[in-house]
């Protein structure tokens, strides 16, 4: 009998030291190299479902940002604004629409629509507010003229120092 044919039908009785075929004996360092690749593999599913999920619930449950307690904020030079023309200025860290309607009158909104937080725009052919959100318009008092916005826009008061415009919060 060669050593091929002893392998073969081996028990592991014999004690020559072969792995058994009828008794499936395990070597300890196989043990060691599955339970390895188990852990490594479990840990990179973790990793791939976390950097999956985390963008996920970080856009469902956003930080809260605390609106910084301005009242009153530059809004520029009065020539750098045309009389029907309007624009975004930052107010705290939040949007503000100027609107200079004439040469001598000025109006100012929060620059964030009422229906779902989008930025508002003046419209200088119509002379109106534009949402391009879902097309919600306002008048030049802030009032809602059609579209779907349930409320009003905030409106700030408008000073004119000299050449310099600022906006400040109504009390």
């Amino acid at each position: 009998m060669g050593s091929n044919d002893h392998a073969k039908g081996c028990c592991g009785q014999c004690g020559n030291g072969r792995t058994s075929v009828m008794g499936a004996e395990k070597d300890p360092s196989d043990q060691t190299r599955r339970s390895l690749l188990s852990w490594l593999l479990g840990g990179a599913v973790s990793a791939s479902l976390a950097s999956f999920f985390y963008p996920v619930i970080r856009f469902l449950n956003p930080p809260h940002i605390t609106e910084a307690a301005v009242n009153e904020v530059a809004a520029g030079k009065a020539q750098d604004l045309k009389p029907n023309s309007g624009k975004i200025i930052k107010f705290g860290n939040k949007p503000a629409l100027l609107v200079r309607v004439s040469e001598t009158e000025w109006k100012a909104f929060s620059a964030v629509c009422t229906h779902l937080n989008c930025t508002v725009q003046y419209q200088e052919s119509s002379r109106q507010i534009w949402c391009a959100c879902h097309n919600g318009t306002y008048d030049m008092s802030g009032r809602v003229v059609s579209g779907p916005p349930p409320n009003p826009l905030e409106e700030f008061a408008v000073l004119v120092r000299g050449d310099d415009v600022v906006i400040s919060r109504r009390t």
